[in-house]
């Protein structure tokens, strides 16, 4: 049987070291890392080359969601678990668009989260703890996506910022220069009504532009 790869990202030491131990002690799985920040995954995953991520949602610096997006984009075949505390739809959503695969309260009995594991691996689908899938079916039912005046240039733009590429990179890719693209994303910053590339990226997550 082929062993687990796992990489957690959890900003709390006590928890961190708690998963650690824990996954450790399951026949099949191997810790291959322990972060405490959503940037220190984003940068080191793909030295680490893990077959699913453990990430804690709320960090300091770059979320667990914006880094699951930026991960996902780095590593498409690895499957991101959310671990995490809140139960609210919106996060629960915005982690699902971002391309989370597994959706897991820490207030879960232990072998939830190794089930979660073992399922994601094997199936490669989406694994939501029943006590709270019926939140997506009601977020469905009520919610309705945000228009945005973007046109497709800049929905490309955007989109690669949220992948992480650079201004420079971005202009070679669409054959602009780049003092063009650092207008483009001016009128997308306004357009968006955020102040940096990161809070575009957030909002692009959350609303389903990126």
């Amino acid at each position: 049987m082929k062993t687990i790869r796992v990489l957690i990202c959890e900003d709390n030491t006590d928890k961190r070291e708690y998963l650690k131990s824990l996954l450790n002690g399951y026949q099949g799985v191997k810790v291959v890392g322990a972060l405490s920040d959503g940037r220190q995954a984003v940068d080191r995953a793909p030295l680490l080359t893990p077959d699913v991520v453990i990430m804690d949602i709320e960090m300091p610096g770059l979320s667990g969601i914006e880094a699951t997006a930026l991960l996902k984009a780095r590593l498409p075949a690895t499957q991101i678990i959310m671990y995490t505390v809140y139960e609210d739809e919106q996060k629960l959503f915005n982690s699902l668009r971002a391309g989370a695969s597994g959706y897991v309260l820490k207030k879960a009995p232990p072998q939830l989260l190794l089930n979660t594991i073992n399922d994601v691996v094997e199936h490669g689908g989406s694994v939501i703890m029943p006590e709270i899938a019926r939140k997506i079916i009601d977020y469905f039912h009520t919610t309705q996506p945000r228009q945005h005046s973007l046109d497709e240039r800049q929905l490309i733009i955007l989109r690669l910022l949220a992948k992480g590429e650079t201004i420079k990179a971005i202009a070679a890719q669409i054959h602009l220069s780049p003092d063009s693209v650092k207008k483009q994303l001016k009128k997308i910053y306004d357009t968006l009504q955020v102040s940096c590339g990161k809070e575009a990226v957030a909002k692009a997550i959350r609303e389903g532009l990126a």
